[in-house]
């Protein structure tokens, strides 16, 4: 039964989510979400209509299941022992968490996603892969993702100098919507199978969709198993007092009431799900001065050391409490917790479903529609005028630093004296009640890197007592790029920024060697078009350029936090 993986301990928040619980039956929210009903949310039906289309996921997925097997079968005949699926956001995040989670099954091939334009993480996995037992995945809805496409055609012209043009196809698949760019070129280089999702799912809903199945199919998942579970779980979302229902309500409440920075403690085997979770709540509900901040990674740590904008979730498998004495301490010392169950690792078809319901009940308690995203352009249109710039005058535009010190190169507004003052000057005179930082990492993804922004954050943390998240660019303009923009105004942004050792051209067109563009001026272009985006909404942004030894870089600034 779902009632035993699910339990929240509210506190004195819990009357108000019971009135809130009581309006939402009273107007039969969660049936009119079933009929499609897009009044819930809007006045207009503007990108709500033609997004509702995941409520149908599983139904319409178990139905694709022989086309699914027969298409894996044949890849595994063929020898392919690595895919590499190139996409981001909603189009990588499932894939990933299934390959995190899973891993592969038996002579099933080994699943990598690539989502960083960041040359030397594109080199490393190039070097990694054999070309004659790798399939490719393009995977994007819209079809013309700038990030997808570059990985593309940088991957297929490697491939196609090697194999020409019938032998190359057979190595590329595509996933996206009918009459796409991408459908179009996948036919045009005879690519081996292309997958046409359903149009009317958004792709931070599409993780029981192709975006999501096909990928986790291939790594030998039982898909039918893993399906058949989402399937349940949505027979019985149908009325407002079920799981999806419930979570949604609560969530949504309590971020009303200041509650909203929605921090997420995940046993180690599910960790990877919160990446997922974080991109769906971020982009859905981060718009119109409003949003609830996901907190996904942030380190344990005692009661004191937080303040009271969080509602915690815990979620853990039933043979697996590590976190639970931790999570015991937070509820008795005050702070609402909500904890989520799952019996083993085919529950994710479920929480998938659970949380896209929750999120879109969760969107009408807070008066927004979670199914557009209308910030995330505002970044890309900076981004593709400074690659324009770059591409007729040869360099992009210039920058006034505030400060060099050593490697490390300051921007920002703010009159300092040294990197050191700049970090804690920035931080101690801006943040306020409800406050967030968000560490925007537009470097090369590792574990050291990783380690060292996690360091970052817990001692911003334990010092400001601030939710502080941190994110990969241009991962995260896909993910909580949405909230930064949209929300009311409360975060705070340090933008870290590196140079390459090393560029890669991205290749004009599939087959031709031209290049006006690298990856690593691509990068670059996309983190000044995002700094520039968050300034246009009044945002406060503080960059660091790390040069070209960007651990270094960041060790240096962990150790200018004055505690």
């Amino acid at each position: 039964m779902l009632e035993s993986k699910f339990e929240m301990k509210l506190g004195k928040y819990s009357d108000h989510f019971n009135k809130a619980f009581e309006e939402l039956k009273k107007q039969n929210i969660v049936e009119r979400i079933w009929k499609k009903d897009y009044t819930v949310w809007s006045n207009q039906p503007t990108e709500i209509t033609n997004r509702l289309g995941w409520l149908n996921s599983p139904e319409v997925s178990l139905k694709a299941l022989e086309e699914i097997n027969l298409f894996v079968s044949s890849v595994k005949e063929d020898g392919f022992t690595k895919v590499l699926l190139m996409g981001m956001g909603g189009s990588s995040l499932a894939p990933e968490v299934f390959s995190l989670m899973f891993g592969s099954k038996g002579d099933y091939p080994e699943l990598k996603v690539l989502d960083s334009t960041d040359p030397g993480a594109v080199f490393e996995i190039d070097k990694s892969l054999s070309k004659e037992k790798t399939l490719f995945i393009v995977s994007t809805k819209s079809g013309g993702t700038v990030e997808t496409f570059s990985f593309m055609k940088y991957f297929y012209n490697m491939t196609f100098e090697k194999f020409g043009v019938e032998e190359t196809g057979k190595r590329f698949v595509a996933i996206t919507d009918p009459g796409s760019g991408l459908e179009k070129t996948a036919k045009e280089l005879h690519f081996r199978k292309v997958f046409l999702n359903d149009p009317d799912i958004g792709g931070r809903y599409s993780a029981l969709s192709f975006f999501g199945i096909v990928p986790a199919a291939l790594l030998g998942v039982d898909i039918e198993r893993l399906l058949m579970k989402a399937q349940a779980v949505a027979n019985s979302s149908k009325t407002s007092d079920s799981f999806g229902g419930v979570l949604g309500t609560a969530i949504g409440e309590l971020s009303k009431y200041g509650r909203d920075k929605l921090t997420f403690i995940i046993s180690s085997r599910l960790s990877f799900l919160g990446a997922w979770i974080e991109q769906l709540i971020a982009e859905s509900t981060g718009k119109n001065g409003k949003g609830i901040l996901p907190v996904d990674g942030e380190s344990p740590e005692e009661p004191e050391y937080y303040s009271n904008d969080r509602l915690f979730v815990y979620i853990h498998l039933k043979d697996d409490e590590k976190e639970k004495k931790a999570v015991n301490k937070l509820s008795d010392f005050g702070h609402p917790v909500i904890e989520l169950t799952p019996d083993d690792l085919y529950d994710l078809g479920e929480q998938y479903f659970i949380w896209e319901i929750a999120t879109a009940v969760a969107g009408w308690r807070i008066g927004i529609q979670p199914f557009d995203q209308p910030d995330v352009e505002s970044a890309k249109v900076v981004a593709r005028q400074m690659v324009k710039e770059y591409q007729e005058k040869g360099r992009l535009p210039e920058q006034t630093f505030m400060l060099k010190e050593g490697s490390i190169t300051l921007y920002g507004d703010i009159k300092i004296n040294s990197v050191s003052e700049a970090i804690n000057k920035f931080l101690g005179d801006s943040l306020t009640e409800g406050s967030y930082v968000a560490l925007q990492a537009y470097i090369k993804p590792g574990k050291d890197s990783s380690d060292i922004l996690q360091m970052l954050r817990t001692k911003i943390q334990k010092k400001y007592k601030v939710a502080v998240t941190a994110g990969y660019g241009p991962r995260f303009l896909h993910s909580t790029g949405q909230l930064h923009k949209g929300d009311s105004g409360n975060g705070l942004f340090i933008q870290f920024t590196s140079s390459p050792q090393n560029d890669l051209p991205i290749p004009d067109k599939p087959v031709e060697d031209k290049s006006s563009i690298t990856f690593g001026i691509l990068k670059r272009a996309q983190a000044l078009g995002d700094k520039q985006a968050l300034i246009d909404k009044g945002r406060k942004v503080l960059q660091f350029d790390l040069g070209k030894d960007v651990i270094d870089g960041l060790r240096k600034i962990v150790d200018f936090i004055q505690v």
